[in-house]
């Protein structure tokens, strides 16, 4: 390994961590600047197991046994070692899951080439909170569905804090952005996908009715919370789904309702485990 100890917080290689309060980090991981973090050995992990170039690591020394075998395939790989009052310094955080790395971001693939294949696609509109974005990641990779699309202005899937909610799942579901919706449309119905939004409305099927009998192909659509979805994606729908709630409560939190939603509707001929 390159490895470097820290001894001061303006030498090169070190630009990518400096004060990674949410604001900054999203300045460092935006898709022109080419890298996002990861956060953690067991997203480090994931994230080069799913391909992704390393640029750099930032580390306290005893993580080092740790890290040393997953760059054994990248020598020239700068890792920077400090203690953990000089890395709080350099970050604007304290560092307690292990590593950071600064990893280049992949290219994302063509939405027609991930819908080729699918059965069951998420879709989020514009859905700014990157752990709601987070925890309907996870809650793809452990419910089966094949893909994820996010809207242009939907939160980074591979920002830090999404990363770190998705268990690193991010890292492994195959996702992509979509172009707006006067586009988006034409693209999932010429895959054969029914879209199907999940919302309040006088004229929704229940999820029950809707998952009794569900198209072979479904595009299931999940907006913001506070605003839901937009006009313009109700528009765009085949089909607008609701789960039947109790007591008054009118909706589940977005993350809750894309795994109910997730469960109901999965491929059937996907292998029980348990």
């Amino acid at each position: 390994m390159l490895l470097h100890r820290i001894d001061d917080l303006e030498a090169e290689g070190l630009a990518d961590y400096s004060r990674l309060t949410d604001v900054a980090l999203r300045r460092v991981t935006e898709p022109a600047g080419g890298l996002y973090i990861a956060e953690s050995t067991k997203v480090i992990t994931r994230a080069l197991a799913a391909g992704h170039r390393p640029r750099s690591v930032l580390l306290q020394e005893q993580w080092l046994p740790d890290i040393e075998p997953l760059l054994e395939p990248y020598p020239d790989v700068p890792v920077f070692v400090g203690d953990a009052a000089v890395l709080e310094r350099l970050t604007g955080y304290h560092l307690h899951r292990g590593a950071l790395a600064a990893m280049h971001r992949p290219e994302l693939p063509d939405p027609a080439e991930l819908l080729r294949d699918a059965r069951r696609v998420v879709v989020l509109e514009d859905i700014v909170d990157h752990t709601n974005v987070g925890a309907i990641f996870r809650a793809v990779a452990g419910l089966g569905a094949d893909a994820v699309l996010v809207t242009p202005r939907c939160a980074d899937p591979l920002y830090r804090r999404s990363v770190r909610v998705s268990m690193g799942t991010v890292l492994q579901v195959p996702w992509t952005r979509l172009p707006e919706w006067d586009e988006a449309v034409p693209l999932l119905h010429g895959a054969g996908f029914d879209i199907a939004a999940l919302a309040l409305s006088d004229e929704a099927v229940t999820l029950d009715a809707y998952a009794a009998d569900p198209p072979e192909r479904v595009a299931m659509v999940f907006g913001a919370e506070g605003d839901g979805l937009s006009r313009r994606a109700l528009t765009a729908a085949d089909t607008v789904v609701t789960i039947p709630m109790l007591h008054g409560v009118d909706s589940l939190n977005v993350a809750s309702a894309s795994a109910v939603a997730l469960w109901a509707l999965r491929a059937r001929s996907q292998p029980s485990q348990g």
